[in-house]
């Protein structure tokens, strides 16, 4: 063999070397969460908001993710803190696996949803877009940096404080399209709001924190089993939503050789709901069927099956609120005159009918419907007559627990090693730090993927001597919430209370008006590991793809055909889930 082929075959196999290498390092997963917990807020409590932040945290950090979370942000130090978490991903390249956990007070106003921080003002719809922070701008920049997977948990349906002073505030959350490998999930389905839990944690969280907790399920199927599980916590009043494009399947715990099997009457019950036609389910695993589901063709199907079933009602509002947020969606999607002309006629008094006509005005369009229009079909049915008288008062739509609910615990049951802590304690004088719940250790035969890297895990805080904080181990605290503190910038309620001013915070260790003596102010703030740099963010600003959508009997009708890309369809190869 002459050595100018030997040269070319040791070049071919370093080539292969390399290539595999990097295969490698591609296939393994450095995972990062943000979150945070709101349950500060002026105008209206949400009691279980930074007991559920901690409960997800504690989820998160179990599955190897390196947790950045935080209590109470204002928006300046919330912004810059997401700022910092995105390069924290960006660095660690496209075996990135990102989480965010948001709860508090959420809003959607024209077509866009929002998270409101705790102390925005908010007296006139303009806030929003000047104190609040649009969810988009979260979502955006998260997937254009085109990492492993991004899982998006907004706990932020429930009903406004504001909705009195901003009467055209459609209810709850609008449906959101997640891009690249994004999954979406919000703790109520569109269009509709969720009481404020009950302490201590509220059913959305405890029910992801449990399923999270499930080895060997792929992400789908935790958020499937999570929506089943919140509603038998909440007696039916909670019924999450989400949608996903994470492919191939994530999964976060992974069970040993000798782990225990589930029971065999459980698996079976799983796929009965998941393929078992609806009239052999029978009115109450047919229920449980269309929840998990979770599909507008489902919850037809069993109104049909089941006109008269003790839940039929529950569904038929859950029907309607999911079609109308749809049908929006695939009408700002347009953001024509005629696709707002087609959403009145068929919502003359629908939650977004003040969105059409403020969006028809600026199109310099009439606001009111022509006599005469050609009427789009989307690929949403069109809402029968009966299901107008639900939206004719404009109330947000929401459940009180059932007492007649469908049991669903063997459907969706809790780790059987596993039980939510009692809440964390939170300390007044460390209002923005939000601490781990204490629990129970794992089973041996529980651990993270093989190919998961170890999280970085900061140091536990040291009391200071006469502080009251059984918070440790705290979450890490974003640097920038760490700036704020020191600068004085952000200041407890305490400290207000004992007149220390904004930039003039008390010296370490000295006592304060209340005879308190303060403790350190923040944890040292997360690092990057040795060796690595932040790389730039680079948001995205492409449109959410939509798709045309349905007819009045009344109307000559124009068939439209699908904007962008047509609707991915789930398989067993491509777990992609259309919005529903």
């Amino acid at each position: 063999m002459s050595n100018r082929i030997l040269q070319f075959l040791t070049a071919i196999f370093c080539l292969w070397l390399l290539g595999a290498a990097s295969a490698s390092a591609q296939q393994a997963e450095s995972r990062f969460a943000f979150v945070v917990g709101s349950d500060g807020y002026d105008d209206g409590q949400l009691p279980t908001a930074a007991n559920d932040a901690a409960l997800i945290a504690d989820a998160l950090r179990l599955a190897g993710f390196d947790v950045t979370g935080a209590r109470n942000l204002d928006q300046d130090t919330l912004r810059s803190a997401y700022r910092e978490f995105l390069a924290k991903v960006a660095a660690a390249g496209p075996g990135a696996v990102s989480a965010i956990y948001l709860s508090g007070y959420g809003a959607q106003l024209d077509g866009d949803n929002y998270f409101i921080p705790v102390g925005a003002r908010i007296a006139r719809e303009t806030d929003l877009s000047l104190n609040a922070m649009r969810l988009a701008d979260l979502t955006r920049p998260l997937s254009g940096l085109g990492g492993r997977a991004n899982l998006v948990m907004f706990d932020l349906g429930y009903a406004s404080p504001w909705a009195a002073a901003l009467p055209n505030l459609a209810p709850g959350l609008a449906i959101m399209d997640p891009e690249g490998s994004t999954l979406i999930s919000f703790n109520q389905a569109p269009g509709m709001v969720a009481q404020p839990g009950a302490p201590p944690y509220g059913p959305y969280a405890q029910a992801i924190s449990e399923m999270l907790r499930e080895p060997g399920l792929p992400i789908d199927e935790v958020f499937e089993r999570a929506r089943i599980r919140a509603a038998d916590l909440s007696k039916n009043a909670v019924v999450p939503w989400h949608a996903s494009k994470v492919t191939p399947p994530l999964m976060m715990l992974a069970p040993a050789a000798d782990a225990p099997p589930p029971p065999v009457a459980q698996t079976q019950k799983l796929e009965r709901l998941n393929t078992g036609a609806m009239r052999s389910l029978g009115p109450r695993d047919g229920y449980a069927a269309a929840v998990k589901r979770d599909r507008i063709s489902d919850y037809q199907e069993y109104l049909d099956t089941y006109p008269s079933a003790a839940e039929a009602q529950r569904v038929r509002a859950m029907l309607a609120a999911r079609r109308e947020s749809l049908f929006w969606s695939r009408t700002i999607g347009l953001n024509t005159p005629e696709s707002y002309w087609t959403y009145l006629d068929r919502y003359p008094r629908g939650p977004h009918a003040s969105d059409a006509r403020r969006r028809l005005a600026r199109l310099s369009a009439p606001i009111e419907v022509p006599s005469r229009f050609d009427a789009l079909i989307y690929d949403v049915p069109p809402p029968p007559r009966e299901e107008m008288v639900i939206f004719d008062n404009r109330r947000p739509t929401f459940f009180a627990p059932a007492d007649d609910t469908v049991a669903f615990e063997e459907a969706a049951p809790p780790p059987r090693w596993w039980r939510p802590p009692p809440p964390p304690a939170f300390d007044d004088d460390a209002e923005f730090f939000l601490p781990a719940p204490r629990s129970e250790p794992p089973p041996v035969w529980l651990s993270r993927p093989s190919n998961v890297a170890e999280p970085f895990l900061p140091p536990a805080a040291t009391p200071a001597p006469g502080s009251v904080q059984s918070l440790i181990p705290f979450v890490a605290i974003p640097a920038a919430l760490a700036a704020g503190i020191v600068a004085g910038k952000l200041l407890t309620k305490k400290q207000k209370a004992a007149g220390v001013t904004p930039g003039n915070p008390p010296p370490v260790g000295t006592a304060t008006a209340t005879g308190t003596a303060t403790a350190p102010p923040f944890m040292p703030p997360v690092t990057l590991p040795p060796g690595q740099t932040h790389s730039p963010v680079r948001p995205v600003s492409a449109p959410i793809p939509t798709v045309p959508v349905g007819p009045t009997a009344t109307q000559p009708v124009r068939t439209v055909p699908p904007v962008g890309t047509a609707p991915a369809t789930a398989t067993t190869n491509a777990p992609v889930q259309p919005l529903r």
